[in-house]
């Protein structure tokens, strides 16, 4: 059998790749385009895991397979290399961040190559990088400049803004701006003084400074997204989470929500992804009502999208974080009301949105007038109220909401059905029908109701109808040192920018990534980190940019990465234009991919950009989870019990490292010298051998479960590897590792190389004209892959691969005209094996500057067929006829038959029925 060197072979064409630069991809009109990108990946210090490279195989097999089609592919890869890993270990050690980012990338790189990827990394970006991060300033700088108009129905200059306040103040200006904020004229505009005029334009800044609610983490020193955030606890470490009330930059993000939700329309994602943000998103028509607070100046201000109901209002609920909420307690309630809003307002709101069984509040002691008819109804704090949505205020109907009935019902407040039908135990869902029980709405349907009941909030002057989005403006700082530094510095305790001439603002050294002993961020420990201008030195900003900042334009950087004058050349961003495929997680759904959305939709606006969505088909990769194994301990013993034998002992089940076991069998002389304590340990066999239990869990440390690349590659090679990975199943499931199956692929490219050479080694391809059998076995090989390619579909053709290796091994083929295209077919899945055989092949050139074959449906068109020969409805006989064969040359080939003559046993059948390509059918 011919050796077939994977590790020599593998070596030799990375090498070959990158000195060639086989994938480096440059503008070329002559070409159609193809830009395949897999998610941004942060540089984690334990590298890369089986379960990392599944999406980028995949996408790697789409580039190969398209370059080959003829497209000019753009595959490139960098790292989102900011982040809270790099600096929680810069604390703990006093090792700059940027140290263990640059060694955790190199690991990265090293084990990414080493797999064989068609990546252009000429194309490399990092977040991290100055000659990165200055253009996520200037993006910054761009926001900030900006603001969204709504006669426009996009992002325009704030000097245009400006310029119409001078001319006609802001009464008739339409665009998007914090709520309650002032009418004024042009006249008394023109008399603010400057800091007067910066307050305002913040108020319509598409990235502006406010007081924000945010998850603080004291243990950390910083901000934490929701997403970092689980019941109370940081994700990272643990460590206790409050709800506290910061100054923070925000992005205005809300501004484009309607253009977020139509753009879904214009894509190919996943429906589930879609609907996430849509449910993010959370379009609602309603009405804002305002209820005057009795015996106050004080007014609450309502969202609701059933104002029909206003009738059956029984109670207001106010979220805990609400400052109106501590205002209204009285001195009866205060302890009881304190002491509950200070739990309560700490829960995460996805902790709150998510326990619906836990039903708590308590009376603030104040009541509201209900506009309407003059109720006095009692407020409320409750924690299922959320400040982040609508205006953390709820006219609660106990009789029609599920959650207020269950709130009214635990604390016996009144619940009054408005809703025409019949009430059982629990609240009516009132989804339609004529109202009942409400004053002049009485007697109305929903419809109409709503819009008389909008006709009078609006005048009598206390509410007014409403689009309302539940996703809330984007916190866009975090008081951490490993970040962007925002190119921003406070004059008179306002925010102004610094010149674009001085991007990039570079992160400054600090002698500890802590905060400072006043809570101040990292950045307050820097020396001379002021601004100066011709006025003076002043202080920049401390606080650094979110994780999601570099990741929300990456993908245009690459098109154009050494641009030092603008982010990406617009003739190159044009010509890669969106994105044709994205592989990465669904986790990302609502952080990156909205904002990705958001920020190329505001590049658009300024014609940066010439699209407005950046992902056209995006697919989300299953996960491939750990196959624990598992030993058995005899409790008080260093005994180990074989998997077989447990149940005759009083054992413990006890994790073992996966890399010590091989089909389920333990290596005990591994096992003996992973520990210290478990050197003289003794083994309780079955058959000779200890045998593991196993079981399917996510892939970590804690389980020792986790399979490394390096390990399998240098067992069986990248190549095996990538189509391992492929043929565990579809790309979309969740699949288990499983190293006991990788033995069959090893020996499906030992069969493959096989076909190119004799049993002692030499290379052999025959110019001889294949057979008929040799070119059906490839076709149908090929007709899969092309079906399978249009679906995304790799699983199956990996199994196509093998059926065709089998049926030409079979038939002794050495034919060129099929072992060359064969090699071609593999290439995009296995791409050092096709390269070494393509240059045995003859070629000096790459086999992907090759053609893909072309299939032809010919080769799989049946010449012949065995026709079942039914006599009284029962098969008699088989008979092998040429499918051109007309019915009556059918009938006679029948009729002459030996086998059908002796069930005739002489007669003529009275009745014969022919299906060419089916059936004979005979009745005697």
């Amino acid at each position: 059998m011919a050796e077939y060197n994977f590790r020599e072979i593998e070596k030799k064409w990375q090498a070959y790749w990158e000195n060639k630069q086989t994938f480096l991809a440059e503008v070329n009109t002559e070409k159609p385009k193809f830009y395949s990108l897999d998610m941004f990946p942060y540089p984690s210090g334990a590298g890369l895991h089986v379960g990392h490279p599944l999406g980028y195989i995949a996408s790697d097999i789409v580039s190969r397979f398209k370059k080959l089609k003829g497209y000019n592919v753009l595959h490139p890869m960098g790292y989102d290399s900011f982040g809270l890993p790099a600096e929680q270990y810069a604390i703990q050690t006093g090792q700059h961040p940027a140290i263990t980012t640059e060694q955790n990338i190199t690991r990265y790189t090293e084990q990414l190559k080493n797999i064989g990827f068609a990546f252009d990394w000429s194309k490399e970006v990092r977040t991290s990088n100055p000659d990165y991060y200055k253009w996520t300033q200037w993006i910054f700088m761009q926001l900030f400049n900006s603001y969204y108009d709504q006669e426009a129905d996009k992002a325009l200059s704030i000097s245009s803004l400006i310029s119409r306040f001078e001319k006609e103040g802001n009464t008739n200006v339409k665009a998007v701006c914090d709520d309650e904020t002032p009418k004024f004229t042009a006249e008394e505009w023109n008399t603010f003084s400057e800091k007067e005029k910066q307050e305002m334009l913040l108020r319509y800044r598409l990235t502006f400074l406010a007081e924000t609610t945010v998850n603080w983490c004291a243990a950390l020193g910083t901000v934490l997204s929701n997403d970092e955030v689980k019941d109370g606890f940081s994700e990272r470490g643990g460590h206790p989470v409050e709800r506290k009330k910061m100054m923070q930059w925000s992005m205005r993000i809300t501004a484009y929500a309607d253009r977020l939700l139509q753009g879904l329309e214009k894509v190919d994602w996943p429906e589930p992804v879609k609907e996430m943000q849509r449910n993010w998103i959370g379009k609602s028509i309603g009405a804002d009502v305002v209820f005057q607070v009795k015996d106050s100046e004080q007014k609450i201000k309502v969202f609701t999208t059933r104002v029909d109901t206003i009738y059956g209002v029984t109670y207001l609920a106010l979220a805990p974080e609400s400052d109106l909420a501590a205002a209204l307690i009285t001195e009866d309630q205060r302890e009881k009301a304190e002491a509950y809003i200070e739990v309560a307002k700490n829960r995460s709101e996805r902790e709150r949105m998510s326990d619906v069984k836990t039903i708590s509040g308590a009376f603030t002691g104040s009541y509201a007038i209900n506009p309407f008819n003059g109720e006095e109804i009692q407020i409320w704090v409750a924690d299922y109220v959320l400040a982040g949505y609508g205006t953390g205020a709820v006219m609660a109907v106990p009789a029609h909401d599920e959650r207020d009935y269950n709130f009214a019902k635990h604390f016996g407040l009144e619940i009054r059905q408005v809703i025409e039908g019949s009430m059982e135990e629990g609240s009516f869902p009132g989804k339609g029908g004529f109202i009942i029980n409400s004053g002049f709405i009485s007697n109305m349907y929903m419809k109409e109701a709503m819009d008389k009941a909008i006709e009078f909030l609006e005048e009598k002057g206390i509410g007014k109808g409403k689009i309302q989005y539940r996703m809330r403006d984007a916190i866009f700082t975090r008081q951490r040192y490993w970040g962007e530094p925002l190119p921003v510095y406070f004059k008179d305790g306002l925010p102004y920018l610094v010149e674009e001439k001085d991007l990039p603002l570079v992160l400054p050294d600090v002698d500890k990534y802590l905060p400072t002993e006043d809570g101040e961020p990292p950045l307050a420990r820097a020396k001379d980190w002021n601004y100066n201008t011709a006025e003076g030195e002043f202080p920049l900003e401390r606080s650094t940019m979110p994780g999601w900042a570099g990741s929300s334009w990456y993908f245009f950087r690459y098109t154009d990465p050494k641009n030092e004058s603008s982010l990406a050349h617009k003739a190159k961003t044009d010509y890669w234009g969106a994105v044709d495929l994205y592989i990465g997680g669904s986790e990302h759904a609502t952080g990156h991919l909205l904002y990705s959305r958001f920020w190329t939709k505001f590049l658009y606006d300024l014609g940066v950009v010439g699209i407005d969505e950046p992902f056209q088909k995006m697919i989300n990769q299953g996960m491939i989870q750990g196959r624990s194994n598992f030993v058995y301990r005899v409790k008080g013993t260093n005994q180990f019990v074989s998997k077989g034998l447990k149940d005759q002992y009083d054992t413990f089940e006890m994790h073992v490292d996966v890399n010590m076991v091989y089909n389920d069998q333990l290596n005990l002389e591994k096992f003996k010298a992973w520990r210290p304590d478990l050197a003289d340990a003794d083994f309780i066999l079955e058959d000779g051998k200890y045998i593991c239990g196993a079981e399917v869990e996510k892939m970590s440390k804690s389980k020792y479960n986790v399979v490394n690349p390096d390990d399998i590659i240098e067992r069986y090679g990248a190549d095996t590897l990538r189509l391992y990975e492929m043929f565990l199943g579809p790309l979309e499931q969740f699949k288990p590792w499983n190293t006991n199956g990788i033995d069959g692929v090893y020996k499906f490219l030992r069969k493959l190389w096989n076909l190119y050479h004799t049993s002692s080694g030499e290379f052999n391809v025959s110019d001889t004209e294949p057979s008929k059998e040799e070119y059906k076995a490839l076709h149908k090989a090929l007709k899969k892959m092309e079906e399978d390619m249009a679906n995304f579909s790799f699983n199956t053709s990996v199994s196509s691969f093998m059926i065709c290796v089998n049926e030409l091994t079979a038939l002794k083929c050495n034919k060129r005209k099929i072992l060359e295209p064969l090699a071609l077919l593999v290439s995009p899945y296995a791409p050092h094996i096709a390269e070494e055989l393509w240059s045995l092949l003859g070629y000096t050139s790459s086999i992907t500057e090759a053609s893909f074959p072309v299939f032809d449906e010919a080769y799989l068109k049946e010449s012949a067929f065995e026709y079942p020969v039914m006599i009284n409805g029962k098969m008699r006989a088989k008979l092998n006829l040429d499918l051109s064969l007309s019915k009556d040359q059918i009938q006679e080939a029948a009729l002459a038959d030996e086998t059908v003559q002796k069930w005739l046993e002489g007669k003529a059948p009275k009745k014969i029925i022919i299906v060419p390509g089916k059936i004979v059918n005979l009745v005697v």
